[in-house]
């Protein structure tokens, strides 16, 4: 029996395409830095090499670790002391990123309702970010954290997508078994990876993450439209 909902957040819950999102977030992240003195390019290269190591983390550190083990490593050590550079960023500009958003939605009624009928949520975002990176994300689509029994972060997890012991981390945080559990995301071979857990799994087409053409037939898939009505028929388990 379904028990458990998993979402994927950037181009899933939050609608745009990731390509635009990355330069923009990379253009703000700049403006950010730069009157600090920092050169962008730089800082752009280490953030981006320490991502890289936060996808292929083989558990032996928390992703949060390892980041900033890579971004010290690249920078030198003094970097380590722009941690809160990069909080106070995450914080205040990084929200100017919401002009890449390419509808205004409001998620907060189809999450509330899963909730009222009594499913545990999980937002499985790919956790190369911060909380407080998430948590400004999610107010654009009219969430917040605690809407969820749990939030993936760099800070709590020691995998990543498309790995799937990034998906049974998960089941094990929450203490569910895979059969009760659904995974939907936006990518057929991050989010899809799910289902080798035992999974079941929903591919939302609008903002589809797929650069290399993976064939999206093998799994159930369609508009977010599409999804809301599928959860509509999800019975209710509260009682």
């Amino acid at each position: 029996m379904l028990t458990t909902i998993l979402f994927d957040l950037d181009g899933t819950l939050v609608p745009f395409f990731q390509d635009d999102f990355i330069k923009s977030y990379f253009s703000a992240l700049v403006r950010h830095m730069t009157p600090l003195g920092l050169d962008g390019e730089k800082i752009s290269k280490a953030i981006w090499k320490g991502t890289m190591a936060m996808v292929a983390n083989d558990g032996a550190m928390t992703n949060r670790q390892l980041f900033w083990n890579v971004f010290a490593k690249e920078l030198g050590i003094q970097a380590l002391s722009l941690e809160s550079h990069l909080e106070d960023f995450y914080l205040h500009d990084f929200d100017s990123v919401r002009s890449v958003l390419k509808e205004n939605v409001d998620r907060g009624e189809l999450i509330d309702g899963l909730r009222a009928k009594g499913y545990g949520l999980v937002l499985a975002t790919t956790p190369i970010f911060p909380l407080t990176a998430i948590e400004t994300r999610l107010a654009w689509v009219g969430l917040t954290a605690e809407d969820f029994d749990l939030v993936t972060t760099y800070e709590n997890c020691r995998h990543s997508k498309p790995n799937v012991d990034y998906y049974r981390d998960i089941l094990k945080t929450i203490g569910m078994e895979a059969p009760n559990c659904l995974m939907i995301g936006n990518n057929p071979v991050d989010d899809m990876a799910a289902i080798e857990t035992g999974m079941s799994a929903f591919l939302v087409t609008n903002y589809i993450e797929n650069p290399d053409n993976h064939p999206i037939a093998p799994y159930p898939h369609g508009t977010f439209r599409d999804l809301e009505a599928v959860l509509a028929r999800i019975p209710d388990i509260s009682k």
